[in-house]
């Protein structure tokens, strides 16, 4: 034990160092936090799709709840319901098998309705295109309000980008961050 502890001491640090996101980005991120509130008296809720993907665009999205990027401190969270979703949060090429239940997905949230496509194959089907498999974007299936490219995009794009999609909807000043500095 003493053995490993002192292998700590002497190694120091060995993590990476947390992204300087600056107040730029924090600044108009708690003020659309207060204007979620205002607007919808609760958090914002996501509901999560993965219509085909690589799942590349999952694990950056996930990685918006971690501690640098505070996702559920600023008000918003991931829901497993639809009923209970303001947002739509789509990744991958829509497959025809996921075509029907990405509508009935759509179909099942209250208004108002705001659907995001999260990298490239949701925007125009990536590399996977148009083709027996998949129906291609997102966009072909339901009608889009923002979309966030990036194969993957890194979760400060993600988190810029819901942010985005709200100030849209909303009607909210634009919170345009900078990027974060590393």
């Amino acid at each position: 034990m003493l053995k490993t502890l002192f292998k700590i001491v002497r190694q120091g640090i060995a993590s990476e160092p947390r992204p300087d996101l600056g107040a730029d980005f924090l600044l108009p991120a708690h003020r659309l936090q207060n204007a979620i509130l205002e607007v919808l008296g609760r958090a914002l809720t996501i509901r999560e799709v993965d219509a085909g993907s690589c799942n590349a665009c999952e694990l950056e999205i996930q990685a918006t709840n971690n501690v640098y990027y505070n996702l559920e401190g600023l008000g918003i969270k991931f829901v497993a319901s639809p009923r209970h979703a303001d947002m739509l949060l789509v990744t991958g090429p829509v497959s025809r098998n996921m075509a029907l239940a990405l509508e009935r997905t759509y179909q099942a949230m209250p208004e108002p309705k705001i659907v995001v496509a999260v990298g490239d194959c949701a925007i125009n089907g990536g590399i996977f295109g148009e083709n027996y498999a998949t129906c291609g974007g997102v966009g072909k299936i339901l009608p889009v309000d923002h979309f966030i490219p990036g194969c993957p995009p890194p979760p400060y794009d993600v988190l810029k980008g819901i942010l985005t999609a709200v100030n849209k909807r909303y009607g909210q000043p634009a919170a345009a961050p900078g990027k974060p500095g590393r």
